[in-house]
């Protein structure tokens, strides 16, 4: 007998959690995956930060996006609220969640655009020349969010 109300109880769950996305669909149509990163930079060191990104992040980004392993980039910055808020955020759009499961495609493409940014194929060497960053920011935590287009009303 408790076995039939826990599988009744069980059943009723997916059944709950399965219908919220199904009837979901039918206000929006799904599109890209935006990942979005977001950073406190430490006091004094905003411009250390953004010029970091400029020189590179930037041109990686760009080449990523020509070589079609990301669909487009953006940054955010914003006044902190608090202490513990972000101030600079990044964000990458992705074609979908698969795109944010590991290929060694991608990663070897990756590699190869790191290795000509900072013309050396040495990792360490490419890790010790981006370590300042380290000092000039906190990470503080990433979002995956989906975009979506709403559906008009009929």
């Amino acid at each position: 007998m408790r076995l039939r109300v826990f599988a009744a109880v069980v059943s009723s769950a997916v059944c709950l959690l399965l219908a919220a996305p199904a009837s979901a669909q039918d206000h929006w149509t799904e599109g890209p995956v935006w990942e979005v990163s977001f950073y406190r930079t430490t006091p004094g060191h905003f411009e250390d930060y953004v010029r970091y990104l400029r020189q590179d992040v930037l041109p990686q980004q760009d080449e990523a996006k020509k070589q079609g392993l990301i669909l487009d980039w953006k940054m955010y910055v914003k006044a902190p609220s608090g202490p513990d808020d972000w101030d600079i955020a990044f964000a990458t759009l992705h074609k979908n969640y698969a795109r944010l499961d590991y290929s060694a495609d991608d990663d070897a493409k990756g590699k190869a655009i790191a290795e000509k940014h900072y013309q050396t194929a040495d990792e360490e060497k490419q890790r010790q020349m981006s370590a300042p960053r380290l000092d000039w920011r906190t990470y503080l935590g990433t979002d995956i969010v989906r975009e979506v287009t709403l559906k008009p009303i009929p």
